[in-house]
C-alpha cells in the first residue's frame, strides 16, 4: 500500500489555474421579498371549477391550487417571478406536517412563474389540508403567510377521492 501511494506526486499549486470563461456566467436574479398577506384569503377561481386562488382581494393572486382529475394530480402555482430553466423546492409547513414540493419555471405569456404537479395523494400536500395558518416559502420569491381556510382542504380532499 506504501508503494502506491509513493508513486502519486503530491498536489501543487500549479495544477489550480483556470481558464476563464468566454461569456459570463449568468446567475441567479436578486431575491424577491415576501409579499404581504394581511387581509389574504382563499377563493374560488373564475377560471376552473377544480382551481381555487390565495391572496389579497382585489389584488393579483399569490399561489393557486388546481386538482387535475383525469390525471389524480395538484398543481400549485406560486405567482412570482421566476428565472427560465430555474428549478426549486416549494416548502409548506403547518398543520403538523411539512411538504417539500419541486417547481420549476413555467413560461406564462411572455414571464416565467413557479409550478409544479404532484400526485394528489402524496403527503407533501397535507400541511394544507388543516384548519391553521401555514406557510409557503420559495428561495428566491419569499415566504407566503397562508391564512386558515377550509378552501385548500376541500379541494385536496375532492381531487383525492375522484382519483379513488
Amino acid at each position: 500500500m506504501a508503494a502506491l501511494v509513493a508513486c502519486k506526486p503530491p498536489p501543487t499549486d500549479e495544477t489550480l489555474t483556470r481558464a476563464v470563461p468566454e461569456v459570463e456566467p449568468a446567475f441567479a436574479s436578486r431575491p424577491l421579498p415576501s409579499p404581504g398577506t394581511e387581509g389574504a384569503l382563499w377563493a374560488n377561481s373564475a377560471r376552473a371549477q377544480k382551481r381555487i386562488v390565495y391572496g389579497v382581494p382585489g389584488e393579483a393572486a399569490l399561489i393557486s391550487l388546481a386538482c387535475d382529475t383525469e390525471r389524480g394530480t395538484l398543481s400549485v402555482s406560486r405567482f412570482s417571478l421566476a428565472d427560465e430553466g430555474a428549478q426549486a423546492m416549494l416548502a409548506l409547513v403547518g398543520n403538523g406536517h411539512a411538504g417539500r414540493l419541486p417547481v420549476d419555471a413555467v413560461e406564462v405569456g411572455k414571464r416565467h412563474i413557479w409550478q409544479g404537479t404532484h400526485d394528489a395523494k402524496s403527503e407533501e400536500w397535507e400541511p394544507l389540508a388543516g384548519p391553521r395558518r401555514l406557510i409557503a416559502t420559495l428561495p428566491g420569491a419569499g415566504t407566503v403567510e397562508i391564512n386558515p381556510s377550509p378552501l385548500p382542504m376541500e379541494l385536496i380532499e375532492r381531487c383525492r377521492s375522484i382519483v379513488g
